[in-house]
């Protein structure tokens, strides 16, 4: 109950709403907490509108509990959605839609607009707005995060709108596995039910270290997204020199999603390509809806930031030096 009473008071700080602790579920990550929603609202076939570039857990949870995910593409080039394509998407099965702002992979921030238009779409057609905000803190250039309760007149027990949220990525807590769901009372009894035949409940001891993340010093987040601001200028400062690179700048959270179809438009064999010939670990866009890109994080030092770009270079720019030192061993380039 401590752990609620934390995640009441930090949604009444973050999202000016004041909830009670029967609105409150705390799962075994963020992760569990959008797995445990979409097994107790869903049917068989109902759908799921999910926005490309999207997390690579969002289609598989919704399969996994025999629902359809329709997966709504940006048509204009950018990976922020556009309510026309949203609504194109939505049939009398749509049971919900899912939201990550600040995203991943593509680090993107929605304007207010969007989220204000999306919730009036949700409340009026009934349909489940599942917003996904672990990101929400770390957002750069100033900008501000607007949370999706300040569109909506409806209050908690009757709105549309379902929270999620957890410590792992502001707070550096990934291993803890600690996320919650802010909801309706009737929902978070099902979801309660669902996850008493499944995991039963959270460690008390990771629960304990994640109130303590939640009620102590908050400059250790403000901290952490100052580090991950620099980094995303200086990686994209390394991007601008990269022949045939394509990349928006992403706006928070710590991916970054450029295009690299001008080398490779199969993202899994350019991703295993520079694994092998470059130790460089990147993850493929077609597992987030995206082919020919692939998902950089920019989390490790400014070190490994410009050496990761710099071997990337060697590996697939013609124009780059031709040799290239990794750790103690001398490298040519041989198949450009």
């Amino acid at each position: 109950m401590s752990l609620k009473k934390a995640v009441i008071r930090y949604t009444e700080e973050n999202y000016d709403r004041i909830v009670a602790p029967e609105n409150v579920i705390i799962s075994s990550g963020a992760k569990q907490s959008l797995f445990n929603i979409l097994y107790s609202i869903l049917n068989p076939q109902d759908e799921v509108i999910v926005l490309a570039p999207y997390w690579v857990s969002y289609p598989e949870m919704i399969k996994m509990v025999y629902g359809i995910p329709v997966i709504v593409s940006p048509e204009d080039g950018t990976f922020h959605p556009r309510m026309e394509d949203i609504q194109r998407a939505v049939s009398s099965y749509t049971k919900a839609i899912i939201i990550n702002s600040p995203n991943n992979p593509s680090g993107a921030v929605f304007s207010d607009e969007f989220i204000a238009q999306i919730v009036e779409f949700c409340e009026s057609k009934q349909i489940y707005l599942i917003m996904d905000d672990i990101y929400h803190k770390l957002i750069f250039d100033g900008r501000k995060w607007t949370p999706a309760y300040k569109f909506t007149h409806k209050d908690i027990e009757s709105s549309m709108v379902i929270v999620v949220n957890g410590v792992a990525k502001l707070y550096g807590m990934t291993g803890f596995r600690i996320g919650w769901t802010i909801t309706n009372r009737k929902l978070v009894e099902v979801m309660t039910n669902v996850q008493a035949q499944t995991t039963s409940c959270t460690s008390v001891v990771l629960q304990s270290a994640a109130e303590g993340a939640l009620t102590g010093m908050q400059s250790v987040v403000e901290g952490l997204r100052m580090t991950f601001e620099n980094n995303r200028n200086i990686l994209m400062q390394e991007l601008t020199s990269f022949n045939g690179i394509r990349t928006i700048k992403p706006e928070g959270t710590f991916y970054c999603l450029p295009d690299f179809r001008a080398y490779n438009n199969n993202s899994v064999e350019l991703a295993n390509f520079l694994l092998k010939k470059t130790l460089v670990v990147t993850v493929p866009g077609k597992e987030f809806g995206m082919e020919g890109y692939l998902r950089l994080s920019f989390v490790g030092t400014v070190k490994d930031i410009t050496t990761a770009v710099e071997r990337i270079k060697w590996a697939l720019d013609p124009n780059s030096p031709n040799e290239i030192y990794i750790g103690d061993r001398k490298l040519v380039r041989d198949w450009l």
